[in-house]
């Protein structure tokens, strides 16, 4: 069964009963709704005005949910999720502590490949220049060791939105993809963990003050998913500059929109954990690819 992504952006107070969330109200406690705890893998709180109980962040843990906190900004700034994620765990890390730099070399370069891959296929379906794209595919070396996955990005970003540079607190619509890289890479780094691995330990990305190394590498291929709803918004509201409640709602589809892998339909939070599943196979020697998603 898909699981639910759950946002609260209004003061509320939360707890647990008869394994149900439920959003009360925080002067009365006079409950307003409930949810299913089994129903969740995602929990957002963007009000910093939210209560809630120990006992309810206990229950879900316990059931893998991943809770997502959102700073004055309303961008994800923090994430929780259970510490102990598969029967197998300490196997698991030490299978993916023990992989050697020519195959992470070979998982980067296969990912890298993909997210190329989807970036041109959004090109395309946009009506703007791709073919520049296949020179870059051809050019990718294990590791990516020539930096093609840079180059096809500048070329990426200068034709997929008119007059646009992608920074981090740059003009709109940066703050749109900014919250939707964020919210997608809480979904990867709950399907690490709940594949058995450690987020922390990257296949490229390197870097002692990141918990979320692997979520970073695995995530690539999905970012033109949130590119692609980030164009339907704008498009569809083209003056908006303010990341609203309504366009947070719509790029929170991310976790249910549906995507080609392993020639099937998934969902993508489905997909992800596809993707995780396969990876640690290659860590095991069972695999020599990664299962990502296709945008075609």
């Amino acid at each position: 069964m898909l699981k639910r992504t759950i946002y609260i952006g209004n003061p509320a107070y939360l707890k647990l009963k008869h394994n149900q969330l439920v959003v009360a109200c925080p002067e009365t406690k006079q409950a307003i709704g409930t949810v299913s705890i089994e129903d969740m893998a995602l929990l957002m709180l963007d009000h910093h005005q939210i209560t809630i109980s120990t006992q309810l962040i206990n229950q879900l843990m316990g059931n893998g949910v991943a809770l997502i906190h959102c700073d004055n900004h309303h961008l994800p700034n923090g994430l929780m999720q259970p510490m102990v994620g598969h029967s197998e765990l300490t196997e698991r890390w030490r299978y993916q502590l023990k992989s050697s730099i020519p195959l992470k070399k070979q998982l980067w370069k296969q990912t890298v490949i993909s997210k190329i891959e989807n970036q041109k296929q959004l090109l395309q379906q946009n009506n703007s220049p791709f073919e520049a794209m296949d020179s870059y595919l051809e050019k990718i070396t294990s590791g990516d060791e020539t930096n093609m996955e840079g180059k096809a990005a500048n070329h990426y970003w200068k034709y997929i939105l008119t007059d646009f540079q992608r920074e981090r607190f740059g003009d709109v619509p940066n703050n749109f993809l900014n919250f939707g890289y964020a919210v997608l890479r809480s979904i990867v780094a709950r399907a690490i963990v709940s594949s058995g691995m450690l987020p922390a330990q990257g296949i490229f990305h390197k870097n002692k003050y990141n918990p979320y190394c692997l979520a970073d590498d695995i995530m690539e291929p999905y970012r033109p998913f949130v590119d692609k709803l980030v164009l339907e918004y704008i498009t569809k509201h083209p003056t908006e500059d303010a990341l609203s409640k309504q366009a947070k709602a719509h790029l929170l589809q991310i976790a249910t929109e549906d995507v080609l892998i392993d020639a099937k339909i998934r969902p993508l939070m489905v997909a992800v954990t596809t993707t995780t599943a396969s990876l640690y196979k290659c860590f095991i020697g069972e695999r020599r690819t990664i299962l990502y998603p296709s945008l075609s």
